[in-house]
């Protein structure tokens, strides 16, 4: 996705999409960590201890994803070292 710059009073900004605010669970109030590696500028939300690893506030969604992921932890690890 490529997006361009917007004049905001003295400054710029970036729009997010909604569909990406919605699959981070990003809403106005979260607050935003804003960080570079020299190359990239890096968006993260930052969030509460007890809100790490939620990927979503619907409850049973939430179920899943945790039972998904705790079926599949050896196959998930052996990916994410590729």
């Amino acid at each position: 996705m490529k997006k361009n710059l917007s004049k905001y009073g003295n400054s710029f900004a970036v729009l997010i999409d909604k569909p990406i605010l919605e699959l981070l669970n990003i809403t106005p109030t979260t607050e935003l960590k804003i960080s570079t590696d020299g190359n990239r500028i890096i968006i993260e939300p930052i969030r509460a201890e007890s809100e790490i690893g939620k990927v979503s506030s619907n409850q049973n969604t939430q179920k899943s994803f945790e039972k998904i992921t705790q079926q599949y932890k050896d196959a998930l690890d052996r990916l994410s070292k590729n």
